[in-house]
């Protein structure tokens, strides 16, 4: 199932349901049938974002030099930072316009 996130000062994202789930977790919102995120919660929920995509980069270099040569090459592509780029850049251009963020309508 995708759910949409649609503000005025952005495009709409649309994303997979347990992609959604999770980011709107780490930013402290739960996904229900219809949700906001409030323009004066956008500070907060952007740094908690933000922190969760340093910890992940972290998390990955980290196991890459653990893992690392030549013939064990991992594949980074679902990288946190690459899943929730559109999320985040909606959710900053949102905090600039003091919008909110809709989902579910």
């Amino acid at each position: 199932m995708m759910i949409t996130f649609q503000s005025t000062a952005s495009p709409d994202v649309v994303m997979l349901r347990d992609l959604a789930q999770y980011l709107l977790g780490l930013i402290g919102k739960r996904l229900g049938e219809r949700g906001v995120i409030m323009h004066d919660e956008l500070p907060h929920a952007i740094d908690r974002l933000e922190a969760a995509i340093s910890e992940d980069a972290t998390a990955e270099a980290t196991l890459e030099a653990l893992h690392h040569s030549a013939g064990n090459r991992r594949d980074s592509r679902n990288r946190l930072s690459q899943r929730a780029w559109p999320f985040l850049d909606m959710m900053r251009e949102a905090r600039k316009s003091d919008a909110d963020i809709i989902w579910g309508l």
